[in-house]
């Protein structure tokens, strides 16, 4: 039997020759337009800080505030002693802000993913989820001990014909509201209809739509205009639009309730410092009151997508912040996105199993913090590397 790790390292050499090796970039600088990377200074277009809220002073000063009032860390869990006034308060205001009578705060979106999912169904019931969903709703389907079966891409067909052909005791399907590596929108409305009509539930991950989508910032739910018994569970995550960290569930009493009782990702690890929660209240006002900040990022998609067509880039159907040129050569596209790099360009190279295989391509994300002159900037350089 091989050593662990002369076992390790044959994967690993395995990967790097299917140029699918990922490598860590140490970045010198707080998350801008620009980042400082080995001494250079490249424009940042591969960050989820979709507002440019990550570096907003009055942020920074709400978390030094709060670090003054309550220090480092929380200390305990929320169940003993690390919920704090900080994340109570945050709570009520996520709640008011989605609309909903409760909201729960995780101290990442994967473990909001992983507890809800595992608090609600369990063995003999259903578990439904888009192909393209993200890897932690994934990952919390197989955890359970569900009947776990992924439909097509945005397919009502599809789920149509998994509920109809299910007697499970509960049914949970499972969506992003907006896909991570696609851009595009989950088709709520129809979806809510369907699991309606089979007595199923609805979870929307909705962590690259809260803040970015809606008239206020409220997200997927609020630009389609579903209700509470539409769409029952809500999940956003705060390291995104909203420039901090964690993440958070929005519902009714009794599911935060249950949550709180039975997830185990919330009950088993410790709070999320106060300080945090003390910036994401300042960062929730900022993100309801400056409507600018979304004009400005919708206007700036689209002069990249008119910009990109004329240049004759492959995009897909997004009309978010999220922009993939499709270069569909998972080696390329590692190539192309080193040619933009040395272009004063960063952007991220997405390859399998990320994405299937021969579907690479540059994710490209764009933020209210940008000016009209990078994204031409970036239309240039990807015009001069051949993408």
């Amino acid at each position: 039997m091989k050593s662990l790790d002369a076992t390790l390292q044959a994967a690993l050499d395995e990967r790097r020759q299917q140029h699918l090796y990922r490598q860590r970039v140490n970045v010198a600088s707080g998350c801008g337009p620009a980042l400082g990377v080995n001494g250079q200074s490249l424009l940042n277009f591969c960050s989820n800080d979709y507002l440019g809220l990550a570096g907003h002073p009055d942020i920074a000063a709400a978390l030094k505030a709060g670090v003054d009032a309550y220090g480092t860390g929380s200390g305990a869990s929320h169940l003993i002693s690390g919920h704090s006034v900080a994340h109570q308060r945050l709570e009520e205001q996520l709640a008011e802000f989605t609309g909903r009578p409760r909201a729960l705060l995780f101290s990442t979106g994967y473990m909001a993913n992983l507890g809800v999912i595992n608090a609600l169904v369990g063995r003999h019931d259903l578990v439904l989820q888009d192909q393209l969903n993200h890897a932690s709703l994934l990952d919390g389907g197989r955890l359970t001990r569900a009947d776990f079966r992924r439909y097509k891409h945005s397919s009502l067909s599809h789920l149509q014909w998994l509920l109809e052909r299910s007697s499970a005791r509960r049914k949970l399907v499972v969506t992003d509201g907006v896909f991570s590596m696609d851009g595009d929108l989950a088709p709520l409305v129809k979806i809510s209809a369907l699991a309606s009509e089979h007595n199923a539930w609805l979870m929307v991950d909705d962590a690259h739509g809260v803040g970015v989508l809606g008239a206020t910032g409220g997200g997927i739910v609020e630009q389609q205009n579903l209700s509470l018994p539409q769409v029952p569970i809500l999940m956003g995550t705060l390291g995104k639009s909203f420039g901090t960290f964690g993440a958070f569930v929005a519902g009714s009493e009794a599911l935060i309730e249950t949550l709180i009782q039975f997830a185990r990702s919330y009950i088993y690890t410790t709070a999320l410092p106060p300080s945090i929660a003390c910036a994401t209240s300042a960062s929730l006002k900022i993100v309801a009151q400056e409507h600018w900040r979304r004009d400005h990022l919708c206007a700036l998609i689209a002069r990249f997508r008119e910009g990109a067509q004329h240049i004759g880039l492959h995009l897909m159907a997004s009309t978010t912040p999220i922009q993939p040129v499709l270069i569909n050569d998972d080696q390329r596209v590692n190539e192309i996105s080193q040619l933009l790099r040395a272009k004063g360009i960063m952007v991220g190279a997405i390859r399998p199993p990320t994405v299937p295989e021969g579907s690479g391509r540059l994710r490209i994300c764009l933020s209210a913090a940008h000016s009209e002159q990078q994204v031409d900037q970036l239309l240039e350089a990807l015009e001069s590397v051949g993408a």
